[in-house]
């Protein structure tokens, strides 16, 4: 096989392993991961517009059931909504230590696709009407860029409305 350049090829992730395997089409944008530079500094190094470049956030319930919510990168999740929607008494973000056990990701690195445990996904119901968006592609400083249904697809992500604007 001829060799690629850096922008070209990442080498693979679980994430990028289930992708493939389902046959869905998607490009790898590796970029320069910053600690807590969030999808704003992945979207300004990409020049993506960052309401596209979707974050994977492991949550629970209050009974400590992880779950994972698919959010645009420039809106944060209402946990009151969520739980509402969800039949959940209380929602909230899982400790790092915690999201990275169920994900088997680091934090900063958490796709929604090849995690470590099954989770329920939940989506932002508007990100479903972008033609593209860019997610994390299973490790700091990759994502990759996909159709949103996708995660309907492969995940079987429910739609929700809890976006807040940040």
């Amino acid at each position: 096989m001829a060799k690629k350049d850096k922008t070209a090829h990442v080498s693979e992730t679980p994430a990028t392993q289930m992708l493939r395997a389902h046959g869905v089409e998607f490009s790898e944008h590796p970029y320069d991961y910053v600690e807590h530079g969030g999808t704003g500094e992945s979207a300004r190094q990409l020049g993506l517009d960052e309401h596209t470049v979707v974050k994977t956030l492991v949550m629970q319930d209050q009974d400590a059931k992880p779950l994972i919510v698919l959010m645009h990168g420039d809106c944060k999740v209402s946990t009151k909504n969520l739980a509402r929607q969800i039949g959940a008494k209380s929602v909230e973000p899982c400790k790092p230590e915690v999201a990275n056990r169920h994900s088997g990701y680091l934090v900063g690195g958490t796709s929604p696709f090849g995690t470590r445990k099954q989770m329920p996904v939940f989506i932002e119901e508007s990100i479903l009407q972008l033609p593209r968006i860019a997610i994390n592609g299973g490790r700091r400083g990759f994502l990759v860029q996909l159709d949103p249904q996708a995660c309907v697809r492969l995940l079987g992500a429910r739609p929700v409305q809890c976006a807040l604007a940040e």
